[in-house]
């Protein structure tokens, strides 16, 4: 005599009961990681905003502001740092014509060009490095043989205090009279003499240059992309709460809906021929 059995839908015990399985479990103590991380990220994007916004304030301030002589500003063991960077500062030296630097691939809308870099020797025997302007030059490794004459003689200088380059040593490193990046510390040998802090983008100087060398435009001081990669994490955190019960519900539905399965005849397991 055969029987027959049938299984019923679906999973017994309360709705959603897989969820304590250990698979969901993890997939549980994943989603809270993840939504955590992009949470903090989240958060990390509005304190850079905060940080912005109150650099973009240091910069009006000392925008508005006359220029203050560079001992003022920029005594001679001091750094510049994040409050004095952008102060308009004004210095009497000679430029050393003999130590000439130039920046390259310093693009200005996609022009390709170079900063050119000269130190500024100063009455008690150390020297500050100015970005005396941008020219544009061919698009290629060499540096350029036809900069703008440095000035001789006397002159003052007016322009913004820059701090060093953070770049790695093989970027600001003097090679063939060029580096990718201005760095007192890094030039200090090159120049042979003590060298301020940071360097000088100027502005202006009397007596006037001679040349075509474009100063340095005025820092962007826009919000940048802050808020809105903010945003942008916290949704991949919503997306995966979201998606973790979305998930569970789906897994739910095929339980319970699912289609029942019969078990085949006791008999048609027996082996043939028994």
């Amino acid at each position: 005599m055969s029987t027959e059995s049938t299984s019923s839908p679906g999973t017994p015990g309360r709705p959603y009961g897989f969820m304590l399985s250990r698979r969901w479990i993890g997939f549980a103590l994943f989603v809270i990681i993840l939504a955590g991380v992009c949470g903090r990220l989240g958060l990390w994007q509005l304190h850079r905003l905060e940080h912005r916004l109150d650099r973009n304030k240091v910069i009006e301030k000392h925008l508005k502001a006359d220029p203050v002589p560079l001992d003022a500003a920029l005594p001679r063991t001091a750094t510049v740092d994040e409050d004095s960077e952008w102060t308009r500062v004004t210095v009497t030296g000679r430029f050393d014509a003999s130590k000439v630097v130039t920046v390259k691939f310093a693009t200005r809308d996609g022009a390709p060009g170079v900063d050119v870099v000269t130190p500024l020797v100063l009455g008690d025997g150390t020297a500050l490095l100015v970005d005396r302007g941008w020219v544009e030059t061919e698009n290629n490794v060499r540096k350029p043989t036809d900069l703008p004459p440095v000035p001789s003689g006397d002159v003052t200088v007016t322009g913004w205090l820059r701090p060093d380059n953070g770049a790695g040593s093989d970027a600001v490193k003097v090679f063939d009279g060029q580096v990718r990046a201005i760095s007192s510390k890094a030039q200090e040998e090159y120049v042979g003499m003590p060298l301020r802090h940071g360097y000088l983008d100027l502005l202006k100087q009397e007596p006037s240059a001679t040349g075509s060398l474009a100063p340095e435009p005025e820092p962007e001081r826009g919000q940048g992309p802050h808020f809105f990669y903010a945003l942008q994490w916290w949704f991949f955190a919503l997306l995966a709460v979201v998606g973790y019960f979305y998930f569970a519900r789906v897994e739910e539905k095929e339980r319970k809906h699912g289609k029942p399965r019969t078990a085949r005849p006791a008999k048609d397991l027996e082996p043939a021929g028994s």
